[in-house]
């Protein structure tokens, strides 16, 4: 008999307070007293019939398949017992035998993956090789012609004989002749001479020399068509890429706003070193990872003379209705203030949030919710409500905004007051800046001994962030998070801030949200949290958001309860995504399943170009650009996570530590465990696997160990970081430092038979080793440097002579040893470099 439940064990697992389950037993007229009463079957049918409808289902068919299962089970024990010793053996030998040839197969696919990795490689070699030798070709053919176009001028300079100038259409005579010009002029004379050959060319002799003559109409039309070809023919001189050579009005490439500029230069097929030079001369200073926004990806599309539209444009015109729509201002209601909370690590963004939670939830008791979703409400009096992100920090900020997500309208940038303003506090108001959001500044740890708030505000104002206290725009508060002290005064301050901005939005229509958190969950699939921007997003809706659609099957509100609609500004969780929706991506409802679905394929078709591109361009340009440029060492890296924002966040902290000598690739990034598909891959390519807050199947740590492919676990963003950090600190080449320790001059030269040239020499100063490197240098001008063959002292081996002895020095593979010589002994110490050192070079 199994142990029967008890009221705290059932509120747990269906996410509701004990209390209300206590209450709703004593109103049925059932025997309980508190949280620790036991439940038999009847109670706990009517307690999940009640409140987990879902639930009991899926819990009543899980007892009827466990009760199958324990019939089928012991069917199969009793006819196991009847079974022959010899069908046991037969059975053990064919799963060895399928176990074999599985381990066969991923060896097979995974030796075929390696083998076009290396083909590919193969293939950009010789392709850079082809170029190479073409533009040799052609510098060869360019000095030719130009030898000979030098010839012909002597020539005719000596012979004084006036040739009329051929003009372009359109060109006044007497105008200066430019470079163009001159390879315009001489294709032009390449066409008149084939003209000539071909045509009815009559030769006249006169005094022993000849005149050739032609019709001036031929030479018109020859003139008139090579001019032709070369106006069409100038516009393709961009990418000469000999499967693709196409014009540059018929190039379209679709972007996406705040793409990085190494992508970017993927997209377009342009070499990242001229966007970046490009940059330059129009006054911005940008790195390989930075992200540009869509002013400037114009900017040099116009330079580049290029097309670009944004992904937007092409694949949201129903969603561009749904933004533009007309919107009355008699329709508009306020709505509650979104704020994110920022700041350095350990300055107490955390112990705010806490503090927050437990004390204003809205319609819940202190501490008596379990908050998942990323996103809450809280009251401030007077009906007054506020909704707060819980992000990861300005990497998930960031990551956001740079898809296109404006989701906050305030922002609190919490500085502890024993610590003052740190990196990531400069940073965070950097970010902030930049969104062009309000900032609040909250001044933490006033109650800690050696807390000084005036520091605070005095290193904010020289940064230009002057606060209000000292006479400046921006609000700041002096709290203690821990205590509570000023809490309520800076929601105060926060809900000013939103009435000067004078939030509105319209809480019927369409529906309109933010995709604030993702992830995928074992039990219904794709989650996830959602910020309504305005509208009424309601169960049973089509809606698409970023590359994929869905239809709204359940509604949950931040304390886990099931709504049926949600307004503006409200958090919600949302079930019924087709796959899982990137954090940032814009969720839009559509009128019908048909407008969004196709809507979705659309956008999947895009994303599937632009994946296809950038990855041509990993396996095959990058490498040749590699192999043409010098050694750029990489540290490969495939990225499983739990939630779309902790990838989001891992993937931009690793890519800033890439440098010009070691780069971070990250070949793929997924949401839930780390399966099979994903070690061949990470074994195809050499990647390293990082999982955070995932585990891997046993399939996938089968093949991972046969592969040798490393796999690393990490449930903290700061621990992955460190690890790839010291990655690629290891793969930079060390700094050597030469240590002089002595030198010896040579007094006498004795030829050993057998043995060669011995240098008689006396250490002059510090000291001669055995084991160290040396220099001959003769006159100023350093001969020999190498390392010694013997060191001797009378007839003794020694690893050592002091200042002031004589001893035998033998030069390996030197022998060309003079009277006089100086011998200088050194030592090389290989100093290892840091990753700072690298970006600053």
């Amino acid at each position: 008999m199994s142990k029967p439940k008890r009221i705290y064990q059932i509120a747990k697992q269906i996410n509701i307070s004990h209390q209300e389950i206590v209450s709703f037993l004593k109103e049925k007229g059932m025997d309980v007293t508190n949280h620790m009463s036991p439940v038999d079957d009847d109670m706990y049918d009517i307690i999940m019939k009640n409140f987990a409808s879902d639930l009991y289902q899926i819990e009543q068919e899980q007892k009827e398949d466990e009760r199958k299962a324990l019939e089928e089970q012991r069917r199969l024990e009793e006819e196991e017992r009847i079974r022959k010793s010899d069908q046991e053996r037969e059975a053990r030998e064919t799963e060895e035998r399928q176990r074999k040839q599985a381990e066969e197969q991923r060896k097979l696919e995974i030796e075929d993956a390696k083998r076009r990795v290396e083909q590919e490689k193969v293939d950009a070699v010789e392709r850079a090789k082809r170029e190479k030798e073409e533009a040799i070709a052609r510098k060869a053919e360019e000095e030719n012609a130009a030898k000979v176009k030098a010839e012909r001028e002597k020539e005719a300079a000596e012979k004084k004989a006036a040739k009329p100038k051929i003009l372009r259409p359109g060109e006044p005579e007497g105008s200066e002749e430019t470079p163009t010009d001159k390879i315009i002029a001489k294709k032009i004379e390449r066409k008149i001479k084939h003209v000539v050959k071909s045509g009815d060319v009559k030769e006249k002799s006169k005094r022993g020399k000849k005149r050739r003559t032609f019709d001036q109409k031929e030479v018109d039309a020859s003139i008139k068509k090579v001019m032709s070809s070369m106006d069409t023919g100038k516009r393709r001189r961009r990418r000469k890429d000999s499967k693709q050579e196409q014009a540059v009005e018929d190039n379209v490439y679709r972007v996406s706003e705040f793409v990085s500029v190494h992508d970017f230069a993927d997209l377009v097929e342009i070499d990242v070193a001229d966007i970046i030079g490009k940059c330059m001369d129009m006054g911005m200073m940008v790195t390989i990872n930075q992200r540009i926004d869509k002013d400037t990806i114009e900017l040099l599309a116009e330079e580049f003379e290029i097309k670009v539209k944004f992904e937007d444009d092409t694949a949201t015109i129903q969603e561009d209705i749904v933004a533009h729509e007309e919107v009355d201002e008699s329709e508009l209601e306020p709505r509650p203030p979104v704020v994110t909370i920022m700041g350095h690590v350990d300055h107490g963004k955390t112990s705010l949030l806490d503090h927050i939670r437990k004390t204003n939830v809205i319609g819940g008791e202190a501490g008596g919710i379990t908050q998942h979703i990323g996103a809450y409400s809280v009251s401030v009096g007077e009906g007054k409500t506020i909704t707060f992100l819980d992000t990861p920090g300005h990497e998930a900020f960031t990551a956001m905004r740079a898809r296109g997500a404006q989701v906050t309208d305030i922002v609190i940038i919490i500085v502890a007051a024993d610590d003052a303003v740190m990196p990531q506090t400069i940073e965070a108001i950097d970010h902030a800046k930049a969104a062009g959001v309000p900032i609040i500044f909250a001044i933490n740890k006033i109650d800690k001994q050696g807390a000084d708030a005036e520091m605070v505000r005095r290193e904010l104002s020289e940064r230009d962030m002057l606060v209000e206290s000292w006479g400046g725009k921006y609000p700041d508060v002096e709290i203690s998070a821990k205590m509570g002290t000023n809490v309520d005064d800076l929601l105060e301050t926060v809900l000013l801030e939103a009435e000067m901005m004078d939030l509105k939005a319209k809480p019927t229509g369409h529906a309109r949200g933010i995709v604030v958190e993702s992830r995928l969950d074992k039990g219904i699939g794709a989650v996830a949290t959602v910020l309504i921007n305005r509208g009424e997003l309601k169960i049973g809706e089509s809606f698409v958001c970023g590359d994929y659609s869905g239809r709204v099957k359940a509604l949950k509100d931040d304390h886990g309860d099931r709504i049926k609609s949600a307004g503006p500004a409200t958090p919600v969780e949302v079930l019924g995504f087709s796959d899982v929706p990137r954090a940032g991506d814009n969720l839009v409802v559509m009128d019908t399943d048909k407008e969004a679905r196709d809507v979705s394929s659309q956008r999947q078709q895009v994303r599937r170009e632009q994946d296809f591109k950038r990855m041509r361009h990993m396996t095959l340009d990058e490498i040749s650009r590699q192999i043409s440029e010098g050694k750029v060492r990489e540290v490969p890296l495939l990225i499983k996570g739990d939630v779309d924002g902790s990838i989001e966040a891992l993937a931009d902290s690793f890519m800033k530590m890439s440098t010009d000598e070691v780069a971070v690739r990250i070949i793929h990034r997924g949401i839930g465990m780390i399966k099979e598909s994903d070690v061949l891959l990470a074994a195809a390519s050499d990647a390293i696997i990082v999982g955070f807050n995932v585990t891997a199947d046993s399939n996938a740590k089968l093949l991972a160990k046969t592969d040798d492919v490393e796999i690393r676990y990490y449930d903290v963003i700061y621990a992955a970081v460190d690890d790839v950090h010291q990655a690629l600190e290891g793969l930079l080449e060390p700094d050597v430092a030469v240590k002089e320790l002595g030198v010896a001059e040579v007094t006498e030269l004795f030829k050993i038979p057998k043995i060669g040239i011995i240098a008689g020499s006396k250490v002059v100063s510090g000291i001669a080793k055995r084991n160290a490197k040396v220099r001959l240098v003769r006159d100023g001008e350093m001969l020999f440097d190498g390392e010694l063959n013997a060191l001797k002292r009378f007839k003794d081996e020694v690893k050592e002579v002091l200042e002031g002895s004589e001893c035998g020095i033998s030069l390996k593979d030197f022998t060309k040893i003079k009277e006089g010589d100086r011998i200088e002994f050194y030592e090389e110490e290989i100093i290892a470099r840091k990753l700072e050192d690298s970006k600053s070079s």
